[in-house]
């Protein structure tokens, strides 16, 4: 056997113990870090839960691989954190929390303080573990003197759908502003509904500092938008006060789904009544000209959910920047599928995804609309014309049908991951005080919590 290998720890064989296959496990450490970036991506994307799965399967085999090799695994997770990339740090992380290992486990945490990017490692890691090997952990993090560790603490119970009981209200009067924000956050995904007067008395404050750098939101008026973001899950925040900060620029970090502006927006016109929701629509269209402002009109429709805009998402589908968009929107609120329906064309020429192979482009940025298909206005309106009686103008859908917990439930399990997050959002809003169902957790961990979610309704 190589030279440079290393043994398993209590294995028997030939000698000692059989060598370890130190290229094998660096392949294991490399995909693993890997297949967490393409997670992260899958996340936000039209894939439904099984795709998840599998993802998540490959990931766990990876991580096992790293696991059985011992020492020697655990040697080149700590080479790979030099990078301190999210995908190195989160399978540190996920290894130092199964293994009860204290001193790795602090070396991640103190590169998760420093770096944003292996914060988001050991954020994932906390959510990937089980609650079995959070035990202590979450309590050193809630009684951490570092604001930050508290914040990543009540994280892990919103992730595990754990109730943080008077911690959580405690931190909701945090010294340390983020931590509010964050505390905020998660009493709206656990379905805290006794904070809903200190949610409103923290709107009511007087802003103390002024927004950040280039007009972005200060600490204050994100705790504010957590606020106003928990009191919207608990249908308590039907009025515009609410509505006001929940809606502004720059939504509170954390919420489930999508970028946090986007939302921050959703979740508003989806809790409004139909005639304000239709109202802000409008205003945003006023107020906006141009593909970008077009583009977030195709989307806050989607999220109303009235079939009377169908015309104008079919008309739409005729312009190769949005036509993608568009036939999201349709099919968000008809349920119908373009690609099972055959309602697709093919992409027109000269249309590509970026980043692409071409060293001389500088454009890197992911297309937000790669996984959509290309619908034929054509064809969907042959559909719309066939099936436009069975959708009653005004009113709201949601993948077809009205919002309902069963429904909702459906779409969690068959939907795409974007419609996923959208319905359970809509099952808080249905069940006020109900928790926020977790469509980041690993995928069998979902699985056995929609089980319970059917059986509680059956």
């Amino acid at each position: 056997m190589a030279s440079n290998a290393s043994a398993f720890p209590g294995s028997t064989g030939t000698g000692t113990a059989p060598a370890v296959l130190l290229p094998i496990v660096q392949q294991h450490v490399d995909e693993v870090a890997m297949l967490r970036h393409v997670r992260s991506t899958l996340l936000t994307s039209t894939q439904p839960l099984h795709a998840l799965r599998r993802l998540d399967e490959r990931m766990a085999a990876h991580l096992d691989g790293i696991g059985v090799a011992g020492e020697a695994g655990v040697a080149l997770l700590d080479a790979a954190l030099e990078g301190a990339s999210v995908g190195a740090v989160f399978a540190a992380a996920v290894l130092a929390l199964q293994r009860r290992d204290a001193a790795r486990l602090l070396k991640v945490v103190e590169l998760a303080s420093a770096d944003h990017q292996a914060e988001r490692g050991l954020r994932s890691a906390l959510g990937w573990v089980s609650v079995q090997d959070l035990q202590g952990t979450v309590r050193s993090l809630l009684g951490s003197r570092v604001g930050v560790h508290r914040a990543w603490g009540l994280a892990a119970c919103a992730m595990h759908r754990v109730d943080a009981g008077a911690v959580l209200q405690q931190a909701a009067a945090d010294a340390d502003v983020r931590v509010r924000a964050a505390a905020w956050l998660v009493a709206g995904s656990l379905g805290r509904r006794d904070m809903a007067t200190a949610a409103r008395d923290v709107l009511r404050r007087a802003e103390p500092d002024a927004s950040g750098p280039a007009g972005t939101p200060s600490d204050s008026e994100l705790e504010k938008q957590a606020a106003a973001w928990a009191l919207t899950l608990w249908r308590d925040g039907a009025d515009e006060l609410v509505r006001r900060h929940l809606m502004r620029d720059g939504a509170p970090q954390g919420t489930v789904g999508g970028r946090s502006t986007d939302a921050a927006w959703r979740l508003a016109l989806m809790a409004a009544p139909m005639d304000v929701a239709q109202r802000e629509v409008k205003q945003r269209a006023a107020a906006g000209a141009g593909k970008a402002a077009t583009r977030q009109l195709l989307r806050m429709t989607g999220w109303v959910g009235d079939p009377q805009v169908a015309p104008w998402l079919i008309h739409h589908m005729q312009d190769d920047a949005l036509a993608r968009l568009a036939g999201e929107a349709f099919s968000l609120i008809t349920g119908a599928d373009l690609a099972l329906l055959d309602l697709e064309r093919k992409p027109p020429e000269g249309v590509e995804g970026a980043p692409n192979d071409n060293p001389e482009d500088e454009n890197v940025a992911m297309d937000e609309d790669d996984s959509l298909p290309w619908p034929d206005p054509a064809k969907v309106q042959a559909w719309w014309q066939a099936n436009a009686h069975r959708f009653v103008p005004g009113r709201r859908y949601f993948v077809g049908e009205l919002p309902s917990p069963a429904h909702c439930i459906h779409v969690l399990k068959t939907q795409g991951q974007r419609q996923r997050v959208m319905a359970a959002e809509y099952l808080c809003l249905l069940r006020p005080g109900s928790q926020l169902f977790p469509v980041a957790a690993p995928a069998w961990r979902q699985s056995r919590w929609l089980a319970e979610e059917e059986a509680a309704l059956s």
